[in-house]
C-alpha cells in the first residue's frame, strides 16, 4: 500500500486481516501487538473479540448519540466522521476519523455514545466489544496501554484547536496532520483526497467556509500545494510544517 494516495483501496488490506501471524497493515493495535513481541498467533483471544461491520457507505452512521455504549470500532478502511448536534440543530464537528483510528473511545465514560459516527465515503470497520477487550487488556499491559494511549490522542486532537490560532495556520495544521496519520498508514504524505467537505472541514476547524476556500486558494497561489477539487498535493512539506508548528508542536 506504499504511496498509495487516500482513499484509494489496496485489496489487501482488506482480503483476509493479513495472514497467519500478522493482522492487517490497518489494524489499530497492531502497533501495541508487535512492540510485545506478540503475533496473531499469540492474540487468538483479540482476534476472537472482532466482528466486521460494512461496507458503509457515504450518510451511514456506525452509531448515533444517545446509543447504548457496547464497543469500540476501528476504521478499516474510508473516513468518519464525529459530531453533535446542539439544540438549536446545529452541527459541530468533532473530527474526522481515518484507517487504523479508534472511534466510540469517547463513551468509555458512559453508557451511551455521545456524538454521532457517519460514513463520508465507503468504510469498514473493526467492531470490538468494549466490556471482552476490557477483560483481556487487563491480562495484556501492552493493549491496556495503548487503549490509554489512543484515549490520551483523542483529548490532545480535541484541545489543539481551542487556541488563538490564524486561519493560515489552523489550515496548514490540518493538512500536515492528514499527511502524517497517512504516512503512518503506508498511504501518500504528499498526494490525498479530502474525503469530507469543506463545509466540514470549516466547522471543524471553527473557521467560515468561505475562508477555507479562499485559504487553499491563497496556499496554491504561493506554491505550498495543489488542489483539483477534493485531490490535494502537499507541494512544500516545510513551509506548511512551519505554519502548522505552533499548534502541532513538533
Amino acid at each position: 500500500m506504499s504511496g498509495t494516495a487516500f482513499p484509494r483501496l489496496d485489496r489487501s488490506i482488506l482480503a483476509d486481516d493479513g495472514d497467519a501471524l500478522k493482522f492487517c497493515s490497518t489494524c489499530a493495535f497492531s502497533q501495541a501487538c508487535l512492540s510485545q513481541g506478540m503475533d496473531k498467533s499469540a492474540l487468538l483471544d483479540l482476534h476472537m473479540l472482532v466482528e466486521h461491520v460494512g461496507p458503509l457507505h457515504a450518510g451511514d452512521h456506525a452509531f448515533r448519540e444517545g446509543d447504548p455504549f457496547e464497543a469500540i470500532a476501528a476504521v478499516r478502511a474510508g473516513t468518519v466522521k464525529t459530531y453533535t448536534i446542539d439544540r438549536d440543530g446545529h452541527e459541530h464537528v468533532l473530527g474526522f476519523h481515518l484507517p487504523g483510528e479508534v472511534i466510540g473511545l469517547n463513551a468509555i465514560d458512559g453508557d451511551r455514545y455521545p456524538c454521532n459516527a457517519v460514513a463520508l465515503d465507503t468504510v469498514m470497520l473493526c467492531r470490538f466489544s468494549f466490556p471482552k477487550i476490557s477483560v483481556l487488556a487487563a491480562r495484556l499491559p501492552g493493549l491496556q496501554q495503548h487503549l490509554f494511549r489512543l484515549m490520551s490522542r483523542d483529548i490532545g486532537n480535541a484541545a489543539l484547536l481551542a487556541g488563538d490560532w490564524t486561519a493560515d495556520q489552523r489550515m496548514a495544521a490540518f493538512l500536515v496532520g492528514l499527511s502524517r496519520r497517512l504516512a503512518a498508514r503506508g498511504f501518500s504524505p504528499d498526494r490525498f483526497q479530502l474525503t469530507m467537505a469543506r463545509t466540514d472541514i470549516a466547522n471543524y476547524l471553527r473557521l467560515a467556509p468561505e475562508t477555507v476556500s479562499r485559504v487553499l486558494k491563497r496556499f496554491q497561489d504561493e506554491g505550498l500545494l495543489n488542489v483539483d477539487r477534493r485531490e490535494v498535493e502537499l507541494a512544500d512539506h516545510a513551509r506548511l510544517q512551519q505554519l502548522a508548528a505552533p499548534i502541532l508542536r513538533n
